[in-house]
């Protein structure tokens, strides 16, 4: 399960307007409401409706300037002085840093059976450059997550022999169209730091690899989910899905890449923006684009999710993520039940995504009951 700590008084609030999670926490009052992600009640909530979905592990997201949180006063000034308001927004997104590796304490207090992946930025040019004492961002945040790894063994998953760790570069470029792209100048610097390879198993995940033919095995229509080009491998963070067929010309299906025989990683979703993303031109005068994948469509179906674990379960991956429990951020349009792709429990949906979720989660396991 993809998954935020990103919530706090002094972090991430929730929008002024719109959706609240049904739980709260009381030193979020001052803030317009929602939960403290560092609250041990919610904590501990969140757990047993993971645990309640099915789920193995969760997909830990630090992927947010990742510069402006482990680099140096000197560097913030040196690269960052125009970039995203790093020094207004420091703090916070160390709060956020701080909330994400709690997860491991919190979690291990409990008991739990999940395990947790890092999700670490590749987003930004700048987690690579060097701070004043010779390390990158790109570094100092393996090296955060490295040693929660360490101390907390039990939450971590090997993956080829060695700790996982996946690197989120938001929509990856070829490099026929691009010259030397971030992630692949991150896959040189990792060639050029065995020390870094030789402890963690490194994977690429990337948004929307539906929209980018250049990284598939086949171009040319969809009518079932994309290969990507070996030479590639990335893993998808999310992808678009066309369930109907409103547009013939143009059908669109998410994407996977294989290990050796088998389906590496493929990710699910409650709901899926149409291809040229959620909101429409105004003078269409309609509620939604007409390739959106609604969470409910007509009914409470959560027809959107069915259709990608039906892909899930023709493709038996190794990995199959479910996207998102909850990020909370709201689409071009505005929240929206139907086009906002969070599971967990909250006003607009109450708790029928954990249901829906957790129905398909148990037929997927158990196909011919």
């Amino acid at each position: 399960m993809e998954y935020e700590a990103w919530f706090g008084p002094r972090a991430v609030n929730f929008p002024a307007n719109g959706i609240r999670p049904l739980l709260h926490s009381a030193d979020m009052d001052a803030v317009g409401g929602g939960y403290d992600s560092a609250d041990p009640a919610v904590i501990r909530q969140h757990v047993a409706w993971l645990e309640q979905m099915g789920m193995d592990a969760a997909l830990i997201d630090l992927t947010n300037n990742v510069s402006c949180i482990f680099n140096s006063d000197w560097f913030l000034e040196q690269y960052l002085r125009n970039s995203n308001n790093c020094a207004g927004l420091r703090s916070g997104y160390q709060v956020i840093r701080d909330n994400t590796g709690n997860v491991y304490p919190a979690w291990q207090a409990l008991g739990t059976h999940l395990k947790l992946i890092p999700l670490l930025g590749g987003v930004d040019q700048n987690v690579l450059y060097k701070d004043l004492d010779g390390k990158t961002a790109f570094e100092k945040e393996i090296e955060y997550f490295g040693k929660r790894m360490q101390q907390y063994p039990s939450r971590n998953v090997i993956y080829e022999g060695k700790l996982l760790m996946i690197i989120f570069l938001g929509a990856a470029q070829d490099p026929v169209s691009a010259n030397h792209p971030l992630w692949f100048q991150i896959q040189q610097f990792l060639n050029q730091h065995p020390e870094i390879a030789a402890k963690y198993t490194f994977k690429m995940m990337a948004g929307y690899l539906d929209r980018q033919p250049r990284l598939w095995v086949k171009q040319g229509l969809r009518d079932k989910p994309v290969e990507i080009a070996p030479q590639y491998h990335f893993w998808s963070w999310v992808d678009r899905l066309q369930t109907a067929s409103s547009d013939p010309l143009r059908p669109y299906r998410p994407s996977y890449n294989m290990a050796g025989q088998r389906v590496e990683n493929f990710t699910a979703a409650i709901a899926a923006a149409a291809q040229d993303g959620w909101g429409c031109p105004k003078e269409n005068a309609l509620p939604y684009c007409k390739d959106d994948g609604l969470r409910f469509g007509k009914g409470k179906s959560y027809a959107t999710l069915h259709a990608y674990m039906d892909d899930a379960r023709e493709l038996d991956p190794i990995f199959l993520f479910l996207h998102q429990f909850n990020e909370f951020t709201p689409p071009d349009e505005g929240f929206d039940a139907n086009t906002d792709d969070d599971i967990e429990p909250a006003n607009l949906w109450g708790y029928t995504a954990l249901e829906a979720v957790t129905r398909e989660v148990w037929t997927y396991h158990h196909p011919f009951r």
